[in-house]
């Protein structure tokens, strides 16, 4: 375990915050509204597992389990499909009836790389409002995965070896088709996986109504490129102050926030392959790098074994979890083992537990 002091917090990075226009609102009426018409769209719960704190020896855990939004298995389903949710809308001239927002966006085609969910995401996004999604994978991901968003409908295309050369292959025909980028990250020049992170805050505004007024003192956020701890750091801070520290946590081999901070701007963080494979992002977003710069106090760095083995227990509350859904849970074993980040008898702890168990 490695932890970094953020010494961005409170004023984020100035070479960052002038590519900025504006900061990620925390005002989530409209996110929630049209997440809401959707049929399937419902609160995931909030769970107080108070045997965990005990052994843990704090206060509270509550972890909200997102295993089950909308059907797709993750948090994701927040991102991809409500960007095109949006992009529906504002071709319609308003969020219509259902027959007409089942054909909004047809003729449409949205492009992606994705080493997980939020391929999945776009893909039911595109089928809802009668557009195309191609969806880019590396020769990395498993078949099984590829069957399953065709079964969403969408075209997968293998290249590259490895995720990055997977979304430079969907970045390239998204140019040269004139097709629409819908990425989950953001880099100088491409602001696209704002409306992805904007989605992200239905999670954070569901959990702080099911707290039922209780504030948490900590709050440990697993991280890729950082879309999800990004929004989530936003609107904690928002909501409940200085009060809970927030902590990132990212696999030792993906370092990409860490290195972020330690340096002060977008890096290449490099590494081998890491088991968290969601997490597994070696450059982060630029927004969410300063989002994060802004809110969170500490970012941590994580073995693999270390969080294949700590999650394990999660199994035996009905949490069963991957490495990617489950560091931020690891983060908060690693900081109680090793009396770090002010944990003890007193602290109230919110976790996001992201994912279901690692399917192939």
């Amino acid at each position: 375990m490695k932890i970094l002091q953020n010494t961005y917090r409170g004023h984020g990075i100035d070479a960052l915050s002038k590519m900025i226009e504006e900061p990620l609102s925390s005002d989530i009426t409209s996110v929630l509204m049209l997440l809401n018409s959707c049929p399937i769209a419902k609160a995931t719960p909030l769970v107080n597992v108070s045997s965990l704190a005990q052994k843990l020896g704090v206060a509270s855990i509550h972890i909200k389990d997102e295993r089950t939004r909308m059907g797709l298995g993750s948090f994701k389903a927040l991102g991809g499909a409500y960007s095109i949710a949006k992009a529906a809308v504002k071709a319609n001239g308003g969020l219509g009836t259902v027959e007409e927002m089942a054909v909004a966006l047809n003729g449409h085609v949205f492009v992606t790389a994705s080493a997980g969910n939020h391929g999945l995401s776009v893909a039911a996004g595109a089928r809802v409002f009668g557009a195309r999604a191609i969806v880019y994978l590396s020769e990395t991901v498993p078949a099984g995965f590829a069957d399953k968003l065709r079964s969403f409908g969408a075209d997968v295309v293998i290249e590259g070896a490895n995720y990055e050369e997977s979304a430079d292959a969907a970045q390239n025909t998204a140019n040269d088709k004139g097709w629409t980028l819908i990425a989950d990250s953001t880099w100088g020049g491409y602001y696209g996986g704002r409306d992805i992170m904007e989605g992200y805050l239905a999670m954070p505004a569901e959990a702080a109504d099911q707290m039922g007024g209780i504030v948490p003192t900590h709050v440990f956020l697993q991280a890729g490129v950082g879309g999800l701890a990004g929004a989530v750091a936003v609107h904690v801070r928002e909501t409940w102050g200085d009060v809970p520290h927030i902590c990132i946590v990212e696999p030792s081999y993906a370092a990409a926030l860490y290195k972020g901070i330690e340096q002060g701007d977008v890096v290449h963080a490099g590494g081998p392959v890491s088991n968290m494979g969601r997490l597994d992002c070696k450059e982060a977003s630029l927004l969410a790098l300063e989002f994060l710069a802004k809110a969170a106090d500490s970012f941590m760095l994580l073995e693999d074994d270390f969080v294949f083995n700590e999650i394990k227990c999660l199994a035996g509350f009905n949490l069963e979890t991957s490495p990617s859904g489950g560091a931020g849970y690891a983060g908060l074993a690693a900081a109680a083992n090793a009396n770090e980040l002010g944990i003890g008898p007193d602290s109230r702890i919110l976790l996001f537990l992201s994912e279901g168990p690692a399917d192939d």
